[in-house]
């Protein structure tokens, strides 16, 4: 606009371009709080990212659903990844309006209470380990028809709204956070590092998903994910910063102590 610092914006640019030109990036690079503090925020956001239980639930949707007495599981899953293509897409027309930080403890707050509530439903639909017909997550006998219960309803709302929670918030946005927080000189290792994160976070989760099940139950399980999600709102909250309208010089600044 016709009011932005140009000169100051211009002077950061200048001196970002020298500090990159004074030499390539080194590990003990990573003493300054200028690179370790947004690579830390990175690395924590792909971590509580797959700590809710994202990659897990929707990997096994269709079993949860028969686990909750659900008649129709095939339906129900396209019904949950529907509402996450439609949500997905609503959060890609409103990150910059509403900015990252808002979306990401909105997003945060709804998982909370989705997983919460599906822990609860498990609780009164599956009182005792070892009452369920399934053993944790193993999956159903096929020549016994499943019967929904009277709270089968509340599964789907449950699991309709912790997809359309993360859709919203924690699925893209960190992605994006990433891009925008990270130097130039560091974006290539900050970046391949937060990506191992991730996919190494998800690959656990998901493989340990099941013995979860079987050691917590399922409303265990799912109150784990919930007590995960609460600490995602309070890294948020204090640890992530908004860069919505912000330049990467401002953004590093930030960082640095310096803005």
């Amino acid at each position: 606009g016709p009011d932005a610092p140009l000169h100051w914006e211009c002077a950061q640019i200048e001196a970002a371009a020298r500090q990159q030109g004074a030499g390539g990036f080194r590990l003990k690079d990573l003493q300054s709080p200028g690179l370790y503090r947004p690579l830390l925020v990175g690395v924590l956001l792909m971590l509580f990212q797959q700590l809710t239980g994202i990659n897990a639930i929707m990997f096994y949707a269709e079993t949860i659903f028969e686990e909750a007495s659900f008649k129709n599981s095939n339906a129900a899953t396209v019904m949950v990844a529907a509402v996450q293509v439609v949500f997905t897409a609503v959060a890609a027309l409103i990150m910059d309006r509403a900015g990252r930080k808002l979306l990401l403890i909105l997003s945060g707050v709804c998982m909370v209470v989705s997983t919460a509530v599906f822990g609860v439903y498990f609780r009164i639909v599956i009182p005792a380990p070892g009452n369920s017909s399934l053993d944790g997550i193993a999956p159903p006998n096929p020549s016994i028809p499943p019967t929904e219960n009277d709270l089968a309803w509340l599964a789907l709302a449950s699991m309709g709204l912790f997809i359309a929670g993360f859709a919203l918030g924690w699925g893209p946005t960190p992605w994006l956070v990433m891009s925008e927080i990270f130097p130039a000189r560091v974006r290539g290792f900050a970046s391949g590092a937060c990506v191992l994160v991730n996919w190494t976070s998800a690959f656990l989760i998901t493989k340990e998903f099941h013995h979860l099940m079987d050691l917590m139950t399922s409303a265990g399980t799912f109150w784990l994910f919930s007590g995960f999600c609460i600490l995602n709102v309070f890294f948020t909250i204090f640890l992530v910063p908004e860069t919505k309208g912000k330049s990467l010089e401002q953004i590093e600044a930030h960082f640095r102590g310096t803005s």
